[in-house]
């Protein structure tokens, strides 16, 4: 009886251990050692910084093209404009030389006609012509050559300017308006793209006319002809030849800025 006894007791000793072991083993708690909040808690923040000055770079980027692109065409227009404004500082000068000499003629057909007339005899008198001076001896000269500039500057009718001024440098090769003629007629053919003739023209000027008041205007037309010829330089070459001998015209001024492109 006792040994029955003890052998349940040592059975129900083992029964209850296991229980208990059961127990614990269940209440244990699983940790995910792959878990990223626990490996990594942090790395959610560092990729949206990440993301977030990535964001500011490629901004920062793009407003520094959109600035550089505003930058060169602000550099474009004031070429431009820098173009523009040569074009009309010559335009400029070339009509006050032209108002200049109007005047010189207006004052000097003034002061002709105001000069006393010499004593002649009656009988000398009689059977002599009054004779009248004027900037030209030939009126048909002087109406000639105002026929063609009228052409230019009053009527604007260019086509129609070139063969008058080429009628009257052939009819007129001596006339004291040959270089004005001459100049105006190389302008006309320069603008209308006509550069071989233009260059005639104007070679014409600086070669026979030397003392003209044309010839400055004329040489910086005949290295502007040879730029656009792509003869460098023959261009520079006259460029230099303005700025040496009439380094205070208005030619000159206009002279400088181109050497300096084709000399950089």
């Amino acid at each position: 009886m006792r040994l029955t006894l003890l052998k349940q007791s040592v059975l129900f000793g083992f029964v209850l251990t296991a229980s208990t072991a059961n127990v614990l083993a269940a209440q244990a708690p699983v940790i995910d050692v792959s878990s990223t909040s626990i490996n990594n808690p942090n790395s959610g923040t560092l990729t949206e910084q990440l993301a977030n000055v990535e964001r500011k770079l490629d901004s920062r980027n793009r407003a520094q093209v959109n600035i550089q692109r505003q930058l060169d065409d602000l550099q474009t227009q004031v070429n431009e404009l820098r173009g523009v404004t040569e074009l009309h500082t010559h335009q400029l000068s070339q009509v006050l030389e032209r108002q200049r000499e109007l005047y010189q003629e207006l004052d000097r057909r003034v002061s002709e006609a105001l000069k006393p007339t010499a004593q002649i005899p009656s009988a000398i008198a009689v059977d002599t012509p009054t004779i009248t001076k004027n900037y030209s001896n030939d009126l048909t000269e002087n109406e000639a050559y105002d026929k063609a500039l009228n052409l230019v500057l009053k009527d604007k009718r260019y086509e129609e300017a070139i063969p008058a001024f080429r009628s009257f440098n052939t009819t007129y090769p001596q006339s004291t308006y040959a270089p004005n003629a001459h100049y105006w007629l190389g302008q006309l053919l320069f603008n209308k793209g006509e550069l071989v003739q233009a260059g005639e023209e104007f070679t014409t000027v600086v070669d026979t006319f030397k003392d003209s008041n044309k010839r400055p205007d004329a040489l910086l037309k005949l290295a502007m002809v040879a730029q656009q010829q792509e003869n460098t330089n023959k261009a520079i070459q006259l460029y230099r030849q303005l700025l040496d001998e009439y380094p205070d015209s208005t030619s000159a001024q206009l002279a400088k800025p181109r050497l300096e492109n084709l000399t950089q």
